[in-house]
């Protein structure tokens, strides 16, 4: 979803088995192929490293683990290129971390130790023990947690300080740890000479979710989807259910899966041109292609000539006739011709005095896979309307997902809700219940040109398809760096209002763009809750990490000051909330959301400049909420949670798109009893 904690961190590689293949990308890049990436672990150790890790253009996920050393894991999204040219201080983790020596406090009395939170979860794969603490030593302090539980039980396990962009926020355990029954009980050791004992709680002990009558349906989705497959479901349900149902179609197309075609002609470093036509690839940029030639005379000047579709480039040539064109006097050369159908430029920062040498004709290409019933023009993206009164008069709701073009799973969620919604309108009272008291909006993919480029040519993408880099970042090999990171392109708490978390690069994976709601894709989510002022709740789905989140989402660097905090009654509401959907979640499977990972933004993930959850809640008054479906799985073999990437197999996504269904329709169980205060 977001960008990154700016605290002590390490990054850590998930399994790269999970990703499909990207058909596009060889194994050995070459001059106009892109660079293969793997989802790999960096260790960053204080919050300049992090700001040098962002400022590069790192690709961050939102699985983010602190770790006893004091640092914190992350995965990652990098090149070998990349891998190879990390920042200053930021290195690839190799395993865990050893625990760092801490210094003992130095004064003069016991330090006092305050249990903030001790609670118990039992998942699928037994009990679970999360504990936050904080010591007036901060992070100078080792506190060591001593349990004792059911039948006898007991155990022990060292907390580590969290630090975030400077600033102590306390002390918990990296993950959740193991416990052989229900813990009870817990005392928490410093070695500053505090202690604290507290009682155990449950988590997350929301309310139970609504009976289902007797033949409630449930899982609809049999695959992942692609972006026409997506909206076709909603067209489906939105004939099957005409008086249940409207379909918006958003006010703003996207750029569309297109691209220019492009060729490079030449082998960098020596001397090499990038030809771009003027027209979209699929708009007959495909058709044309470019030669180098040489007349086999001396002294001839360089000329440029047009013949339907092939560009010839006639080099010049001196007195014994060999070729002396440079790079750059081909590329004035090319763009002088009045109505030529490409244009040319320098490669990257070539400064273009190498001599071109001949080339034969070289055809241009959008280096677009997808097949050709995948339309490449803008998009039209559609919200679908359910509930028995869509008159603005109930507690709206929107739901929206695939943001990020590379979280296949978060569409399934969207999809498997709007289907148990309608499907069980006739027979279910609770879903009824629902659908009278509220007015639900489903956006299943706002990122549609992403999302297909995922799908069918670089399954990392994580941005949507507008390319705005200059020609020197234009390059073919560059393409799967190009586009804006749609959840830094909102207008709150922004990279232009002096925010962390989002990136001025065009070909950073947080890149913000040139400027708030610059993109189709933001002013859509926007859109609606303007025209709808009845919203009043809303969902961002993302993947992975498996995290409940709610503004403030961003900060300042300087100071880490956050965007204004909600007020202590409305912080309760949306923890109040966040336990109910998280009850409703765990009763699919058994999948619990770690209670450190439940909370604001900036308090249990990272600074995420510009996201729409912060625009919604500060200009609108929505509460937002963000979903990151995808919680870690337990291996019972290694003692350890493991990440399940953006696309894991289906078996797994389909679990992930169960359970944060339940959640997601939970949150509309919170809407129908909303009052406004």
């Amino acid at each position: 979803m977001h960008g990154l904690r700016a605290s002590t961190v390490v990054l850590l590689i998930a399994v790269t088995a999970f990703l499909a293949p990207a058909p596009s990308i060889p194994a050995v890049a070459g001059p106009a192929d892109p660079e293969p990436v793997s989802l790999v672990t960096l260790s960053v150790p204080d919050a300049a490293a992090m700001e040098r890790l962002v400022a590069s253009g790192a690709d961050l996920t939102e699985r983010v683990r602190p770790q006893a050393d004091g640092s914190v894991r992350v995965d990652a999204v990098l090149t070998p290129s990349q891998l190879a040219a990390l920042p200053e201080g930021v290195t690839r983790a190799a395993g865990q971390a050893p625990r760092a020596a801490r210094e003992a406090t130095t004064a003069t009395q016991q330090d006092q130790v305050v249990v903030e939170r001790a609670v118990w979860f039992k998942s699928r794969d037994g009990y679970f023990l999360s504990v936050e603490a904080s010591s007036s030593a901060a992070q100078a302090a080792t506190l060591t947690v001593t349990w004792q539980g059911r039948r006898g039980t007991t155990g022990r396990a060292e907390m580590i300080a969290y630090v975030d962009a400077g600033a102590y926020l306390g002390h918990q355990f990296s993950t959740p740890v193991p416990a052989a029954d229900q813990p009870q009980r817990i005392t928490v050791t410093s070695t500053g000479g505090g202690k604290a004992d507290a009682r155990v709680k449950e988590w997350p002990d929301g309310e139970r979710p609504d009976h289902t009558g007797r033949g409630y349906q449930k899982d609809f989705v049999t695959q992942y989807m692609p972006p026409a497959q997506l909206n076709e479901r909603i067209k489906a349900l939105h004939r099957q259910f005409p008086k249940l149902t409207d379909l918006i179609a958003l006010p703003y197309r996207t750029n569309g899966y297109r691209r220019h075609a492009q060729a490079l002609i030449g082998t960098p470093p020596g001397a090499a041109v990038v030809i771009t036509s003027a027209a979209y690839g699929s708009e007959g940029g495909n058709d044309l292609s470019v030669e180098l030639v040489t007349p086999g005379t001396p002294n001839q000047p360089l000329r440029v000539t047009v013949n339907g579709k092939l560009i010839t480039v006639s080099l010049a040539t001196d007195g014994s006739g060999a070729a002396v064109s440079t790079a750059a006097q081909v590329v004035a050369a090319v763009n002088a011709v009045p109505g030529i159908p490409v244009r040319a430029s320098l490669y990257r920062t070539d400064p273009g005095a190498g001599v071109m040498a001949p080339a034969p004709a070289v055809q241009l290409d959008d280096f677009l896979n997808a097949p050709a019933d995948v339309s490449r023009a803008p998009a039209q993206v559609l919200a679908l309307r359910i509930g028995e009164r869509r008159d603005g008069s109930r507690t709206g709701v929107l739901a929206y997902s695939q943001e990020h073009a590379r979280e296949w799973v978060t569409p399934l969620v969207t999809i498997e809700a709007a289907e148990r919604l309608l499907r069980n309108h006739a027979r279910d009272r609770a879903t009824r219940r629902l659908l009278e008291r509220t007015d639900i909006f489903i956006v299943p993919t706002v990122n549609p040109d992403g999302a297909n480029y995922s799908f069918y040519d670089f399954n990392s993408q994580r941005k949507n398809m507008t390319n705005h880099c200059p020609a020197q970042q234009s390059d073919p090999a560059l393409r799967n760096t190009w586009g804006v990171d749609v959840n830094r392109n909102y207008a709150v708490g922004s990279l232009t209002d002096g925010y962390f978390g989002a990136s001025a690069n065009c070909q950073s994976g947080t890149y913000a763009g040139p400027g708030e709601h610059s993109e189709p894709e933001s002013r859509n989510v926007i859109w609606l809750a303007q025209k709808y002022p009845n919203i009043r709740f809303a969902m961002n789905v993302h993947s992975y990490g498996g995290f409940f989140m709610w503004p403030p989402g961003a900060y300042k660097l300087d100071g880490r000051v956050t965007l204004p905090r909600p007020t202590e009654q409305e912080l309760a509401y949306f923890l109040r909330s966040a336990r109910t959907i998280e009850q409703a979640i765990a009763a699919e499977r058994g999948t619990v959301i770690w209670p450190q990972q439940t909370g604001p933004v900036t308090d249990v993930l990272y600074s995420a400049a510009g996201n729409s959850a912060d625009e919604l809640w500060y200009d609108y008054g929505v509460y937002g909420w963000d979903f990151e479906v995808g919680a870690d799985l337990w291996n019972p073999a290694t003692g350890t949670w493991e990440g399940v990437g953006f696309q894991p197999p289906f078996e797994e996504g389909h679990a992930e798109a169960m359970e944060f269904a339940s959640g997601l329709i939970s949150l509309i169980g919170i809407a129908a009893d909303y009052r406004e205060r």
